[in-house]
């Protein structure tokens, strides 16, 4: 049927179905108003009510959400995962992750950084440096209520940067559930790939 043809028909039926002036707009109030009443009766996931009193409640974060970086650790704040390779600091496009190796008294890398910070007022929050982590130590947060009145207050070092490996279960746990056992895998690997020592040689007997 063309489209003049469709016109005519729909035409004809809008004459026969409208009773009179100003129907249609009164059978769209009368589905606002259903659907008001009925969201008080329904769950939220079936179309209910979903909204919360912000900034009292907060609905959670989707897992996959990218906010600002954080470093984990797994056992004490003193033993990151970073080894302060550098990687996210080359990686980050707009500079903002500052990261010092430490060293012992002489000189000697000690693969873990003596300072990490980043300067959450020009983070983008791209999540570059996540991703190009080979150690599973630096992931987006979902922290987001940052403001401050002082942008040096937005610089954040190593120690507040610092968050434990059961908080990153706590906002992505399939992501952490994966990493873990990837790493305990890893370990296992390397633990099985390191060669037995030899048995000690039996002593010569005493004349």
């Amino acid at each position: 049927m063309s489209g003049a043809g469709c016109g005519k028909e729909y035409g004809k039926f809008v004459k026969k179905s409208v009773p009179f002036f100003g129907w249609g707009v009164l059978c769209g109030l009368w589905v606002t108003l259903k659907n008001f009443i009925t969201s008080y009766f329904r769950k939220p996931d079936e179309g209910g009510i979903f909204t919360v009193q912000y900034p009292e409640e907060c609905l959670p974060d989707f897992e996959a959400s990218r906010n600002f970086p954080f470093l984990v650790y797994d056992e004490t704040p003193e033993k990151p995962r970073c080894v302060a390779c550098g990687i996210c600091e080359r990686e980050c496009p707009v500079k903002c992750i500052h990261v010092l190796m430490a060293k012992d008294e002489n000189g000697k890398p000690l693969r873990r950084p003596a300072a990490f910070d980043i300067d959450y007022s020009l983070c983008m929050n791209c999540g570059n440096c996540e991703e190009v982590c080979p150690f599973n130590s630096i992931f987006m947060d979902h922290e987001h209520k940052i403001a401050a009145y002082d942008r040096k207050d937005l610089m954040r070092p190593m120690q507040k940067l610092l968050k434990s490996n059961s908080y990153f279960h706590s906002i992505r746990p399939r992501d952490a559930e994966a990493i873990d056992r990837a790493i305990k895998e890893a370990a296992e690997k390397k633990k099985a790939a390191v060669p037995a020592k030899p048995a000690p040689s039996p002593e010569a007997p005493k004349s």
